[in-house]
């Protein structure tokens, strides 16, 4: 049977677990397109299935996709309620039960280090929309033209002048929200919009126990911040630092 992944969870989590090594159906959550959905257990880890029909890998990636990313998502969240999880891409599969044990035994050392960096924690999401430093012109106004000479050159300084100012701005915001929140770790990227702001989307990995402080705290920083546009959502599974072997931070603009 072929299985589609959703996450890796502890297998101490599920007392259904204790006394079974065959796939156990996971009871009162459903898996993609209404399919059943099983912990599979992989020594101390089980790993949140569902059936994977071969009619199932065209709806993966047609109409169906998009609708099939939200119901991934969903069936991660509920099992984020009951047990750290490591969660899978959307649209991973394995074979057969086989690659599935191969999959885990191979990776089991750095799944279990992700486990227990990750035990207790969540993932925080926050979205803070900002005036561009650089109000005009716009960048499309300065696409560098070949054989302009020295107004490409021209173009090209100015261009790169207005990356770093947006940079450093990013920078700026980034370290002040850190400071603010005081995450485990953090994940941001910026870009520009086409509405002319800038957008700092951010990641914070929280302690599980300081979730409510941290909501106050976005309740201050929507007062302090009157330039900012501030929206925030979670709590999440730790999408964001899954694949991290280091605590810390960095800013992609």
């Amino acid at each position: 049977m072929a299985w589609y992944a959703y996450c890796i969870a502890e297998r101490s989590s599920f007392s259904e677990l204790s006394r079974h090594r065959r796939p156990m159906p996971l009871n009162g959550v459903t898996g993609l397109f209404g399919n059943q959905t099983f912990l599979f257990p992989a020594a101390d880890l089980a790993v949140v299935v569902s059936e994977h029909l071969p009619e199932d890998a065209a709806r993966l990636t047609g109409s169906d996709a998009q609708s099939a990313a939200r119901e991934h998502a969903r069936v991660i969240s509920g099992c984020f309620a009951q047990s750290t999880v490591l969660p899978f891409r959307f649209g991973t599969t394995f074979d057969d039960d086989d690659s599935l044990r191969r999959s885990v035994r191979s990776n089991q050392r750095h799944f279990m280090a992700n486990v227990e960096r990750l035990r207790g924690m969540a993932e925080m999401h926050l979205k803070v929309l900002v005036d561009d430093v650089v109000t005009a012109p716009r960048d499309a106004d300065y696409r560098p033209q070949t054989g302009a000479g020295q107004l490409y050159l021209s173009n090209l300084r100015e261009s790169a002048s207005r990356q770093r100012e947006r940079q450093s701005r990013a920078r700026a915001l980034s370290v002040q929200m850190h400071r603010m929140f005081l995450p485990v770790a953090e994940e941001i990227t910026c870009k520009r919009t086409d509405s002319g702001k800038m957008l700092l989307d951010i990641a914070h990995l929280v302690e599980k126990k300081t979730i409510e402080r941290y909501q106050n705290k976005y309740s201050t920083a929507t007062l302090q911040m009157k330039d900012c546009a501030m929206q925030l959502s979670g709590p999440w599974p730790p999408y964001h630092f899954v694949h991290r072997h280091n605590a810390g931070s960095s800013v992609h603009a």
